[in-house]
């Protein structure tokens, strides 16, 4: 019997794909736990017509995400905080940080956990952070930290 997969099934395939299986499998596992339907024609015509339209959106949701990707790539964000002599940190800039800094100041919110910090950054300076929005787009941002104590 043809079943069309509607999730992952180890040993057997991938959501989305067709798979020949023996009848008892599809008829007693696959098809009762919603795991599968069967293959006739009209259930692969509303298949093609759901990845044709998921493709679509994935399509849409990449572009509006490099379109993001190109706002954040062209503002800087300034960090103002306390530091010691010579430049180092009181405390230390994490992805928190940054992502707080992003929301005050373009006014966009980010997950922290999209910000790559190899680890925190504990110097003054210019640093370089990656931001990874979407699936294969991500931005590069340009993080000053600068010293906060009023004279």
């Amino acid at each position: 019997m043809e079943v069309i997969l509607k999730k992952d099934v180890k040993g057997t395939g991938k959501a989305g794909e067709i798979v020949k299986v023996s009848d008892g499998f599809a008829r007693n596992r696959l098809i009762p736990r919603g795991e599968a339907v069967e293959a006739t024609e009209g259930n692969k015509r509303a298949m093609e017509k759901a990845a044709a339209k998921m493709k679509e959106r994935f399509a849409q949701d990449k572009a509006a995400a490099e379109e993001f990707a190109k706002k954040l790539s062209g503002a800087p964000v300034v960090i103002k905080t306390k530091a010691g002599e010579g430049g180092r940190l009181f405390g230390s800039i994490t992805s928190m940080d940054i992502a707080e800094a992003i929301k005050e100041q373009i006014g966009e919110e980010i997950d922290r956990r999209k910000i790559v910090l190899e680890k925190p950054i504990k110097e003054m300076g210019v640093s370089e952070v990656e931001i990874k929005i979407f699936q294969d787009v991500s931005a590069k941002m340009e993080v000053r930290i600068e010293d906060g104590k009023e004279d």
